[in-house]
Parts: structure tokens; sequence; C-alpha cells
């Protein structure tokens, strides 16, 4: 893999937002975890590491880099600016409660999470922006959901409590819908599945989200829903598209799981480099370590697990990916013709 077809950026305030360049092909993180330690956002930046490995022949050949910034949404209220051509947008987990007025009183993961509600406006109105883009892609994961869920108005959070088990944590099933399965992306998915409907994934959910209408808006496709072993779907939504590209793949998608959470060796590798390099504590590591024996344990379940991941993240960012590189060469290339 080139390391010269990649570049990490965290801008610290909107001062140090990179303007657009035409050596990179951005891509841009909305890292909703609020300083709390965590593996999702690292697996995300490495995915999209390895993907402009794979895509460096491409990208050496227009003289270009991949520039994955990431934003502190929730304790810096930064958020990236949507480009003319192709966007692509990375939504992160996180901690805590999806109303950030009720984390005082909710606070459900490592300790209290106190923070303002000033984001949350100008996030929404970024989520109305890329909705309008019509080229722009937004891709999220657990905590971003949540947020997609209430931004649109399909469903509310409902803490996880003694009645429903508590926290869903481990490999746990999900069922696809009918609108799922007769969705043109998902139904390649579900012609891969054991039984042509459940998935296995990674869960880390403290909170439900439970439709709050009977039907939803149009263009809004529930894609899955929580499930027993081999049941069928509960009340909880888990996969949700919110636009879909003229070809048939979601272009704002996102899942109520972690499908960035790679296979058990690498993520062991993951969590290794962050307690060597003394970014988290021992007893973090023990407990994000207890998921890794519990995905070699359910090693059975990792083909399908992965296949169910890639289709509800990792394929749409490479994916995605590939389409900003062929705008940008496609723009270029009419750039180049227009001076001569």
């Amino acid at each position: 893999m080139s390391a010269s077809s990649f570049v990490f950026v965290r801008p610290q305030s909107a001062a140090e937002i990179p303007a657009p360049s035409p050596e990179f092909v951005d891509v841009a993180v909305l890292d909703m975890n609020h300083a709390h330690h965590n593996a999702g956002h690292d697996s995300i930046v490495g995915h999209v590491r390895r993907f402009a490995g794979d895509l460096a022949p491409s990208l050496e050949a227009m003289g270009a880099k991949v520039r994955l910034t990431s934003y502190d949404v929730r304790r810096k209220s930064l958020l990236p600016r949507l480009g003319d051509g192709f966007s692509l947008v990375i939504g992160t987990g996180g901690p805590g409660h999806l109303d950030p007025r009720r984390n005082v009183r909710d606070a459900v993961d490592e300790g209290e999470i106190l923070e303002s509600a000033e984001w949350e406006g100008p996030l929404f109105d970024f989520y109305d922006a890329v909705e309008a883009h019509e080229r722009a892609m937004l891709y999220g994961v657990c905590h971003s959901f949540g947020l997609l869920c209430r931004w649109s108005g399909i469903a509310e959070p409902a803490l996880r409590d003694e009645k429903k088990g508590g926290p869903s944590i481990g490999i746990v099933d999900n069922v696809l819908t009918a609108q799922g399965l007769a969705h043109p992306w998902f139904a390649r998915l579900a012609s891969h599945l054991p039984d042509g409907r459940h998935l296995p994934v990674v869960d880390s959910r403290h909170y439900d989200l439970i439709p709050s209408r009977k039907r939803f808006p149009r263009g809004v496709v529930p894609v899955a829903y929580e499930t027993q072993p081999g049941g069928e779907a509960g009340e909880a939504l888990t996969m949700v598209e919110f636009a879909r590209k003229p070809n048939g793949t979601p272009r704002i998608f996102a899942a109520n799981h972690h499908p960035e959470i790679p296979n058990a060796a690498d993520l062991s590798q993951l969590l290794d480099r962050k307690l060597r390099e003394g970014e988290v504590s021992q007893e973090w590591y023990a407990t994000r370590a207890a998921l890794v024996e519990r995905l070699q344990r359910d090693d059975h379940s990792e083909p399908a697990r992965l296949l169910a991941a890639g289709y509800s993240f990792t394929f749409l960012l490479r994916d995605g990916l590939k389409d900003l590189i062929e705008d940008r060469r496609q723009r270029r290339g009419r750039t180049v013709s227009g001076a001569l």
C-alpha cells in the first residue's frame, strides 16, 4: 500500500480546517465521540487509509492523495464544507444520550457527559445540505444513526432498561425488512445470507430507536430491525436509508451497530497499539479486548458478519471513494481540455 496516497488531518479550530485543493480528494469524518476513547474512529480511519492504498494507481495518475479530515462535532462544533462535486462524509458512534440536552441526566457510558447543545442545530442543517446536494454521500454508525433518526423525525431514542435486558453488546442478529429485501443494494446482501434475512452484527447499543410514526416519509426506507436469533422483527430500527443514488446504492444511510469494527485479528492489533502508545488505560483496553474474545469465539459467523458490515458500511465507503476519484478525474480532464 502506498503511504503517499493518504493524509489524515484533525483540525482543532475552524481556522485550521483545510481549504479545498486539487492535490487532495477530501473525505470527512464527523467525530461524535466527545473525546472519549474508542476503537470505532480509528477503525474508520484505517478503512479509508486502506481504500486509498488500493486506489493508489488512480490517485497517482492524477497527482492526488486522499485527505481524511476528522471534525470534532460535539466539543468544538466543527463541520465540513460540501464541495461542488461529489462529497463523502462519515458519521461515527459516540457515548451518551442522543439528545445533548439530556446527557446530564442520562449519561450511561464512561462517566457523565457534559456538553452544550449548540452543535445540534448546525449539524442538522448540515444533514439538510447533504440531502439537498444530490451528489453528497453520508454513511453513519451507532450514535450518528440515532442523530439521523432524530433529524428526520422517524424515531426517538429509548434507553434499554432492565426489561429490555440492558445494553445490547456483542454479536447479535438483525433482520431485513420486506423493503430491505426488495432494495437493489441489500437484496445482494440477502442473497448471501444463510436464510436470506438474518445478519449478524457487532453491537454496542445503550439506546433503541423506536419509530415515532406508522409510515416513513417518502424516500426513507427502513432496512432492518433488531431481532432474536432466527426470530421476527422487534420494535427497534437498526438500519435506515435516507436517500439513494440513481444506480440504486444508498446515498445517505446509517446503521445502529458497528460495521466499522474489523475482524478479530485487526481489532486486536488496533487495541494493542492504542495501549502500547499510552493512548488508553489498561482498564479501557481490557473491556474492549473482551470483544476480541467474543469475535474469536463466534468465528463461525464471521463470513456473514463481515459481508453484512460491507453492505452496511465498508463497501459503501469503498464505492463512494471511487466515485470521488472518478469525479475528480473527469473534472480535471475537462479543465485540461478547456485549457487547450
